[in-house]
């Protein structure tokens, strides 16, 4: 298949998926109730989007094309409205969270679709293993020179948002060490980590070519890399964060990075090379098992300093950038979020208590619900 035309979007629109955990209410594990749960929202009000993804104990819902943090949030919270009322009718919870705490990989079932199968086939137990849950962000563009432009720019952000988002650290039944141990299941496939430095949308379909003509590559959605561009929506996206416990955490995610991009094409703080990439997995790393206290090196300065400073000095500078986007409040609950520590913390705090993981689990469907 050739790669098709870089379509022409609105720049810093925003779209947001997010995977949700379809929870028993009887033992609060994973249950494969998604085409009953997609039947009873066949008929949802809304501009938003459902639809099943590779397990069948877990959905996807996409947003409208949004461009404010208000407009956004509203639609989120929409969302989460109507499918927290049409699980109830099933019985079964829904749940935010990068990984279920104690679901085992070997009981999943793959949900009837060809490319699901496809990929069970061609991945195995990975596939199996790669049911866990994930917030991705689209960012319109209005070519791919300036997608790519902007892909590589935000590579040296990436860990701010593994980081953030970070709300996995339990896998079956046992604490990682992890605040995102979702994205060890995403780096165990061939086609993950970081995009080639390529700065040309002509030059990405050179190498796009090669790539299937090597015949491991039949489409773009082949590739999970941390960003990646979507020519058939003009958009990049990004997909490091786990998915949060609440909708918004989500929005404010959005529209920070959104903040982060305005100021990238304004501003032009800098230009990428690919030298950014030369620290980049052990930045993503930190992030990954530290969270907000891990440390993460400039690849210009080569100094070092915690996650949680970077994204103050972040802050700053695209504060004025937020107000302009009418996100500010999303810029501020991120801010507040350093001091709070993300939901990797959160759900820790529960289990420290006593909690067993079972009663973390519904608790966290709770606050998804917005109980």
């Amino acid at each position: 298949m050739p790669l098709q035309d870089f379509a022409t979007s609105e720049p810093l629109t925003l779209g947001v998926e997010l995977e949700l955990q379809l929870i028993s209410t009887h033992d609060q594990n994973l249950v494969p109730q998604a085409e009953d749960l997609l039947r009873e929202t066949a008929r949802h009000t809304g501009a938003w989007d459902i639809k099943p993804e590779i397990a069948r104990s877990m959905i996807e819902i996409g947003s409208s094309i949004q461009r404010e943090h208000g407009p956004l949030l509203a639609e989120l919270r929409d969302m989460r409205d109507q499918l927290v009322h049409a699980s109830r009718r099933l019985n079964i919870g829904i749940a935010g969270g990068g990984t279920h705490a104690y679901q085992h990989w070997s009981e999943q079932q793959i949900y009837p679709g060809e490319r699901f199968h496809y990929l069970s086939d061609l991945y195995g137990y990975l596939a199996k293993q790669f049911i866990v849950f994930g917030q991705h962000v689209h960012v319109g563009c209005p070519n791919g020179d300036d997608a790519l432009w902007l892909l590589h720019a935000l590579s040296r952000y990436v860990p701010h948002f593994i980081a953030l988002a970070g709300s996995s650290p339990f896998v079956q039944g046992q604490d990682t060490g992890f605040d995102s141990a979702r994205l060890n299941a995403v780096f165990a496939f061939p086609l993950s980590g970081r995009a080639p430095f390529v700065r040309s949308w002509s030059e990405f379909g050179t190498y796009f070519d090669k790539m299937t003509d090597t015949g491991v590559v039949k489409s773009m959605k082949d590739f999970y890399w941390d960003i990646r561009p979507k020519p058939e929506y003009g958009t990049i996206e990004l997909r490091v964060c786990d998915t949060p416990l609440t909708v918004e955490k989500a929005a404010a995610l959005a529209c920070y990075l959104q903040a982060i991009c305005r100021y990238l094409i304004q501003e032009r703080p800098f230009e990428p090379a690919e030298d950014d990439y030369l620290v980049y997995t052990y930045n993503r790393f930190q992030a990954c098992r530290f969270g907000l206290d891990g440390e993460v090196v400039n690849p210009q300065t080569k100094q070092r300093s915690r996650l949680r400073d970077d994204i103050v000095r972040t802050l700053a500078k695209v504060d004025a950038h937020a107000v302009d986007l009418k996100s500010w409040d999303a810029c501020q609950q991120i801010r507040d979020s350093l001091g709070e520590g993300n939901d990797a913390t959160w759900l820790r705090r529960l289990h420290r208590t006593g909690m067993p993981l079972s009663e973390v689990v519904e608790t966290a469907a709770r606050r998804w619900s917005g109980a």
